[in-house]
């Protein structure tokens, strides 16, 4: 709970922090990195560095954090720091690099505020900040217990390699060592960990797919602008690389908030392999749940796992799947998908995976047609640039 002390301060000083909290951000990171580059090695993506997205992410947590408290003393935002604290593991960050975080972090607000940083602006921002940071390491620390093991990364050696489309290929890996496996959840994701041209270890995350027990498999898209898919791609059979455990709280148990509602799982792309995972544990579970399944591709030739989850979909008793594409005309519809058009009952949960845009565009959709907005539930690829569009989880 924030002190008394420090709320009218924070009430006063917020609508300038988040103003300019975009343009503090970029200075944390460029400060903290030269002066500890080795974080840089094993923990942070330098592509979400140089595209802008982990900076974004990081203001818009601190400045949706700082308006929760304020409109809701006496609660934290969950469904935000959740997703924080499970990216954060994935990452294996531990909790005195907080302390780091607040010296670079604080001296870029200096940097930026100048006079306009006065102790009590700087003290109550401080309080802010360590109350988030707490938390966190609160869930961290949980997140951590969960697992089999108390590493953060393991060598996994890669055994089956499939080029599923031009641009996608499938990864089976299997334990090198002895290290004990953490089950996954249908949804999770781990991060792989491949080292650079220029020998930095950097991490990339990616959604477990189907797979047997003592493996870890997952679909990897070619990102032309991108730089640990490229390495990724080329790694041949044989090859060993570090992984980490399974984490990520958008999970089939997150979706099934109501069995008796049906369930609608609308992707894009790639984000096809969360709604494949979902797909698979239902039919395991002979599920009985009215499924729609909604997905876009530039073709059918484009589309990733298509014939896999068409597959595993035969598996369920009431399913209906739509394929559109938007560049041929071999799918079910053409086109961008219009939600109006494709009967989606409005009492469903509804998931989304794909481009940030392309979610932000069916939400809105999904909206119009009546979808309650608490009963919309997506997951991101990538540091999170769209926390908290509905934090309210009761709103109607």
């Amino acid at each position: 709970m924030l002190s008394t002390k420090s709320q009218p301060v924070i009430q006063a000083t917020l609508p300038v922090i988040a103003e300019r909290i975009p343009h503090i951000t970029p200075v944390f990171y460029a400060d903290m990195f030269k002066a500890r580059p080795d974080l840089l090695d094993g923990m942070f993506s330098r592509s979400a560095q140089r595209d802008g997205t982990q900076a974004r992410a990081l203001a818009g947590s601190i400045a949706v954090f700082a308006q929760w408290i304020l409109e809701h003393p006496d609660s934290f935002p969950e469904e935000m720091m959740s997703r924080v604290a499970n990216k954060h593991a994935s990452l294996g960050l531990q909790p005195h690099e907080y302390d780091t975080v607040y010296k670079y972090l604080f001296g870029a607000i200096a940097k930026d505020l100048g006079d306009a940083a006065t102790p009590d602006i700087v003290e109550a921002w401080t309080e802010v900040y360590w109350l988030l940071a707490r938390a966190l390491i609160n869930l961290e620390r949980k997140l951590y217990a969960q697992q089999a093991n108390d590493s953060v990364r393991a060598p996994f050696k890669l055994v089956k390699r499939t080029q599923v489309t031009k641009d996608v290929v499938d990864m089976v890996f299997e334990p090198a060592d002895n290290t004990a496996m953490t089950p996954g959840k249908a949804g999770q994701y781990i991060s792989i960990y491949a080292h650079t041209s220029d020998g930095l270890l950097q991490p990339r995350q990616f959604t477990l797919l189907p797979a047997e027990e003592t493996q870890r498999r997952v679909a990897i898209k070619l990102d032309p602008q991108g730089e640990m898919t490229t390495i990724l791609q080329k790694e041949e059979v044989g090859a060993v690389l570090d992984i980490s455990n399974p984490y990520g709280d958008m999970t089939l148990e997150t979706l099934e908030t109501d069995p008796e509602s049906p369930l609608v799982l609308i992707c894009a792309g790639i984000g096809v392999t969360p709604v494949l995972a979902f797909v698979e544990k239902l039919a395991a579970q002979k599920s009985e749940q009215e499924v729609m399944i909604i997905a876009s591709a530039h073709s059918l030739a484009d589309a990733p796992l298509r014939d896999e989850l068409l597959e595993r979909a035969n598996g369920l008793k009431n399913v209906k799947v739509l394929y559109g594409t938007t560049q041929e005309k071999d799918g079910d519809f053409a086109g961008r998908i219009n939600v109006s058009t494709l009967g989606i009952p409005v009492n469903a949960s509804v998931f989304l995976c794909g481009p940030l845009k392309f979610m932000q565009e069916i939400r809105s959709q999904l909206v119009e047609v009546g979808i309650a907005k608490h009963k919309i539930f997506y997951e991101i690829f990538g540091a999170d640039q769209w926390m908290l569009h509905d934090q309210n989880r009761t709103e109607k």
